[in-house]
């Protein structure tokens, strides 16, 4: 298993355990869409907590599934972990360290709220391959601004955590070495809070920032699967990330 699920105490804690650097492959995901799914109706879940085993949270989704081939089935799978978030009545807890970057940046950003250690590196590196991240082309603009979500998602630069603080990605920034103790005691906090209540307060704030998640997405992924993944660039740049050299763009 790729993908941890404890309960107790009010509190679903979901762990991405894929050594070294927790890579999301389609396996993977469809791992983390059935945990996520299981606590959904739990009535005795109030809070989840995502977490990565090892020092990387994750370093992203599996290249190698962005082929032609793979590319369609990859986006469905990925997708549905957000759209389960999104219809998680709990709020969520994202707790991150080290590389947190792609696919994995979109996860851990997409959950309510989110402690980081110290040591974490943020970013959205896919432009240097030859594509986009969907979900952080909705989510980023909404939690920085046009303009940071512009630049971080047109350069691919990677932010340390206080950066990421400042900006609004992250909500705590802790030493590395007490990340797992400040992050129970901020889960603390909210599972000693109803559990009802946690959840109404969570649904009345998403009702008015996030109301159009799903109609955006699907706009979003047209573009991704019907017009960059069909451009030359796209497919030379993870060509030349898989045989490990430097794209040659063909702006095309």
């Amino acid at each position: 298993m790729a993908v941890n699920v404890v309960k107790t105490g009010g509190v679903a804690k979901i762990t991405i355990d894929r050594p070294p650097v927790n890579v999301l492959d389609i396996p993977t995901m469809k791992e983390l869409n059935t945990a996520l799914e299981s606590v959904k109706d739990d009535p005795d879940v109030n809070v989840v907590v995502i977490d990565g085993k090892g020092k990387t949270f994750s370093a992203g989704v599996d290249v190698k599934d962005h082929t032609a081939d793979k590319v369609d089935e990859m986006v469905r799978v990925f997708h549905q972990i957000f759209h389960n978030l999104a219809e998680l009545p709990q709020p969520t807890v994202g707790v991150i360290r080290g590389a947190v970057l792609g696919g994995g940046c979109e996860v851990a950003v997409f959950c309510d709220m989110v402690i980081a250690s110290e040591n974490t590196k943020l970013g959205q590196p896919e432009i240097k391959v030859g594509v986009f991240p969907p979900i952080a082309a909705f989510m980023i603009p909404r939690l920085v601004g046009r303009k940071k979500a512009l630049e971080l998602l047109l350069t691919g630069d990677i932010v340390n955590a206080q950066e990421a603080l400042r900006l609004g990605l992250v909500n705590q920034v802790v030493p590395d070495d007490q990340l797992e103790v400040a992050a129970d005691a901020f889960v603390a906090k909210l599972s000693s809070l109803s559990g009802i209540v946690l959840k109404l307060t969570k649904k009345a704030v998403y009702r008015g920032v996030d109301s159009d998640f799903k109609d955006v997405l699907s706009k979003i992924e047209d573009v991704y699967l019907n017009e960059v993944m069909k451009t030359a660039d796209a497919q030379e740049g993870l060509s030349a990330f898989l045989e490990k050299r430097a794209p040659v763009w063909k702006n095309k």
